[in-house]
């Protein structure tokens, strides 16, 4: 059997809660430089222009440091993290984000290394969340409810570019030199956010976020 080795993200971190529960959301994404920030919100500047979306308890930082600042305001008996906590003025970062009455509002804030050409707008990928069933050499199948008493099961495609985010993730796979088996990472039982795109008759996996382990 084939081990599929995955390169693991930096930490995830909600600002406030848990997300709700959603099926195949269609997002964008924009790319560009922090210019504003506050409770509410955030500001980058696009090619020049400035782009703001709404921040609020759904909303997901993935930042280097981010699980261990969160660690540090809780053992401080602090909430949070705030958006200030984890991001920067003159960062790049790129916003996954959904249409909403009044401003767009931003569910995934990714620091990136760069922003090519001044940033960028794009459509964006598929997320679908549910509870692991079952896990392939080279799959995971996920199952869950979409709404009006209905359920859904889902199957996608894990290649070695395939991104495992979550707690404890990175400890994990530093161990195996940086790159662990999928396995290891996920497992039958977890809650999970799968971001994807189609490829052709499947659905392929960019990244697979662990909002809970499986509590025995």
């Amino acid at each position: 059997m084939r081990t599929m080795l995955l390169a693991v993200a930096v930490a995830v971190v909600s600002l406030v809660g848990p997300s709700p529960v959603a099926f195949a959301q269609e997002h964008q994404t924009a790319r560009g430089i922090i210019s504003e920030m506050s409770g509410s919100s955030l500001t980058i500047a696009v090619n020049g222009a400035p782009m703001t979306f709404a921040i609020d308890a759904t909303t997901q930082v993935e930042a280097r440091g981010a699980t261990t600042k969160s660690r540090q305001l809780e053992a401080a008996g602090k909430p949070g993290p705030r958006l200030a906590d984890l991001l920067a003025v003159g960062q790049p970062v790129a916003v996954s984000y959904r249409s909403a009455s009044g401003m767009p509002r931003a569910s995934i804030v990714r620091v990136v290394p760069r922003v090519a050409d001044g940033g960028s707008v794009t459509a964006s990928e598929m997320r679908s969340l549910g509870t692991v069933k079952s896990l392939g050499p080279d799959s995971i199948t996920i199952v869950g409810g979409s709404g009006a008493g209905a359920s859904f099961t889902q199957t996608f495609r894990i290649g070695a570019d395939t991104k495992v985010i979550g707690k404890g993730v990175g400890t994990a796979a530093a161990a195996k030199g940086g790159k662990a088996p999928f396995s290891e990472l996920v497992a039958a039982g977890d809650k999970v956010t799968v971001s994807y795109h189609k490829a052709g008759d499947a659905l392929q996996a960019s990244a697979v976020r662990v909002t809970a382990k499986k509590t025995n």
